[in-house]
């Protein structure tokens, strides 16, 4: 083996040190990897037919009234804020795990040029937000007749 890559016996504590490392760089106390996954709440899935483009936001235990959803220069944006279901820590009780996101979020998306802001559905039901957003009439393709 040629002297580049030695692993030792403490190849785990040099990991362990350098992920506490990368975690204070980049996260506040408390925080690990698994709450990256708030960063993209709620998850987003995106379709498009030629009449309309879906945007299916999976946002489980939100109250619907809570949620905002704006449309301004071409952008669909998503916002909100959910709240935690759980009781305040105390001297009596703590939270040892906690993988479900709380807090405020917001998500953009870019929208086609031919979206029309101002045809623009949506509905909320089983903790799925559906929002159909219909083209421009004048962007749908259209047979011409020759005379």
């Amino acid at each position: 083996m040629n002297g580049l890559f030695r692993p030792s016996a403490d190849l785990f504590e040099q990991l362990s040190r350098l992920q506490n490392q990368f975690d204070q760089a980049f996260f506040s106390p408390g925080t690990s990897i698994r709450a990256l996954a708030g960063a993209n709440f709620p998850a987003i899935n995106v379709g498009s037919t030629p009449d309309t483009v879906e945007v299916m936001a999976l946002a489980p235990g939100l109250d619907p009234t809570a949620i905002q959803l704006t449309i301004d220069h071409g952008l669909l944006t998503i916002s909100g804020e959910r709240l935690s279901t759980l009781p305040e820590p105390s001297e009596r009780t703590g939270i040892y795990a906690q993988e479900r996101f709380t807090g405020a979020f917001r998500r953009v998306l870019s929208l086609p040029d031919d979206i029309d802001p101002a045809k623009v559905d949506a509905s909320y039901q089983d903790g799925v937000l559906r929002v159909t957003l219909s083209r421009r009439e004048s962007a749908k393709p259209r047979r011409i007749e020759i005379t």
